[in-house]
């Protein structure tokens, strides 16, 4: 059976036995109102926040990082290095946890002007910390200082400023008692990962009613042999988390079916509404998608999603980068989430600030290349990438070629051709010309656009281009002699 890493791989195959499968797909490729939003969204917000953040992947001047293996997996420190008693010191932050400075309005205002249509926010990571008070355990925010509900707060703001919520829940759980990693062997092993699974239930059905309107749940710790092998609980339990919440979107990573097979079953078919494999890669193309929704999860470090103190000597992603990111993920019909990782009292870094402005810039100047605009059946142009919607095509220059020109390949037989192009901000004037090279056995005939010089042009710019009618069609040229 195909590897789950290696569905992420441009050599991806995706399985194809025929054997039955009982706990397969609940939905088949959905086209109700809750995922015409998703394809729709474009840019979202990935928020990472809990104990972790407290630390910045450091404590008492020690740095974590090369010992844990991200920064909010710091409890997980290298037993060999971490400080004595460290998992016990770890766990204590949550009589700790007092983000006075925390203001959900505030951070969904800033979603707001960055152009992000939903936000991923993390209700528990894998320390088991709940950032709501949840009645199915004593590690919540109700331990801590802190008065309010972390959730209730960055729900109602999130919705009130017209951004959709999605709920990250972490199945796995490193200190919780009766959490098991392998399959149960024993029949005390057994009892007690029935009763990890009812609290499970008990959490992700309490989230649900608490904060209603919730659009999706994006899951993560699901890996662990013991979840992967409880599919019959796994197929029933999102049965219901359906029925409690009717249009919730619920990506691949959720559960396996019964040949253990994570994302698709062992037929291929998706396994939850869209494809939530994507995490710091992009697809090379559009087919190896098979068709699929998706998005693709992004943090600022190479490999950091909570908060990180010290940054010296790590590269993080610039506004150019991620507007990138954004168009290329546009381009195959995907979203791009910018994952963000407040302090512990809840204030973005200098940088967090000022690459989401940016990219907020950019969204604001040309958001009818993002949001509903799709991919676009041509040739990607060596300056950019294509995006479009009905007669309208959207380049995204990303570098001014020495011609001065972007050319686009359009097949000979074309209905609909470039007649007329302007920048999207703004909306200047730029040249068409159609360009008859005769490249010999060539399918494709050429459009050359007029660019402004790079020295007018700060960053990646986006050109609007119509579609008609061609004035002419290519001469038919005579086949070079072999």
């Amino acid at each position: 059976m195909t590897s789950a890493r290696s569905l992420w791989t441009a050599d991806r195959q995706l399985p194809s036995s025929t054997e039955p499968v009982r706990f397969g797909p609940l939905v088949g490729r959905r086209d109700d109102e809750a995922m015409r939003a998703f394809r729709s969204y474009g840019l979202g917000q990935f928020i990472h926040w809990g104990l972790y953040s407290m630390l910045g992947d450091e404590w008492e001047g020690r740095s974590a990082r090369g010992h844990a293996p991200a920064s909010e997996w710091i409890r997980q420190w290298n037993p060999e290095t971490a400080p004595e008693g460290w998992p016990e010191v770890y766990d204590a932050l949550a009589d700790q946890f007092d983000p006075q400075g925390f203001d959900a309005r505030a951070w969904a205002r800033q979603a707001k002007e960055m152009g992000a249509r939903y936000v991923i926010f993390t209700t528990k990571h894998h320390d088991g910390f709940a950032l709501w008070p949840s009645e199915h355990s004593g590690t919540t925010i109700a331990r801590s200082p802190y008065p309010g509900d972390i959730v209730g707060e960055v729900v109602g703001a999130y919705q009130a400023e017209g951004i959709d919520v999605f709920l990250y829940f972490s199945v796995l759980e490193w200190n919780h008692p009766d959490y098991v990693r392998h399959v149960p062997r024993t029949e005390e092993e057994r009892e007690r990962w029935a009763r990890f699974e009812q609290y499970t239930r008990a959490q992700l059905l309490e989230l649900l009613d608490r904060y209603p309107g919730v659009k999706g749940l994006w899951f993560d710790g699901t890996w662990d042999p013991s979840w992967v092998a409880a599919h019959e609980f796994t197929h029933r339990l999102e049965q219901e988390l359906r029925a409690a919440a009717p249009g919730l979107i619920i990506g691949s990573r959720f559960r396996g079916d019964e040949h253990g097979s994570r994302h698709v079953d062992s037929t291929g078919a998706l396994l939850g509404d869209y494809e939530q494999g994507w995490e710091r890669k992009m697809p090379p193309n559009l087919e190896m998608l098979d068709g699929h929704d998706w998005d693709c999860v992004m943090p600022l470090p190479p490999n950091g999603w909570g908060h990180i103190r010290d940054t010296e000597g790590l590269y993080l992603k610039t506004g150019d980068d991620l507007i990138e990111l954004l168009m290329r993920a546009r381009s195959m019909n995907g979203n791009l989430v910018i994952n963000v990782g407040p302090d512990g009292d809840g204030a973005l870094s200098a940088h967090e600030n000022r690459v989401l402005a940016e990219v907020g810039a950019f969204a604001r100047e040309n958001a009818a290349a993002i949001y509903d605009a799709r991919h676009v059946d041509l040739p990607e142009p060596r300056c950019g990438l294509l995006t479009g919607a009905d007669d309208t095509l959207y380049l995204t220059v990303l570098s001014v070629p020495v011609t001065g020109a972007a050319r686009l390949a359009v097949p000979r037989d074309a209905e609909r051709v470039p007649i007329a192009a302007r920048l999207l901000a703004g909306g200047a004037p730029l040249a068409v010309t159609w360009q008859d090279i005769g490249y010999d056995l060539d399918p494709m005939t050429y459009y050359d656009i007029a660019l402004p010089s790079a020295g007018n042009v700060e960053g990646a710019f986006v050109v609007e281009i119509d579609l008609a009618a061609p004035d002419a069609r290519a001469r038919d040229l005579m086949d070079a002699a072999m």
